[in-house]
């Protein structure tokens, strides 16, 4: 069951949101609905692995020693 509802766009925003809708197809509100659903189906941002995997570059860091702080720094985006 669908509800109603009112939102608010600046022109541009709203023609620029009526235009992506149009080249893809779909009705401006669909676009929305799929923009939320979007935002709401992704809960927690995946970590970029690169961040644990470039760990050993650096010839200065003692990766045997401090792996486990490097590795948990460098999933909270810490690590460079």
């Amino acid at each position: 069951m669908m509800t109603r509802t009112q939102l608010s766009f600046g022109r541009e925003m709203l023609r620029d949101a009526r235009r992506r809708a149009d080249s893809l197809g779909i009705s401006l509100a669909e676009y929305v609905r799929r923009l939320v659903a979007a935002d709401l189906a992704d809960d927690e941002p995946a970590a970029d692995p690169s961040a644990i995997f470039n760990l050993g570059r650096s010839r200065t860091s003692n990766i045997a020693g401090q792996r486990d702080s490097m590795i948990a720094r460098a999933y909270r985006g810490q690590g460079e």
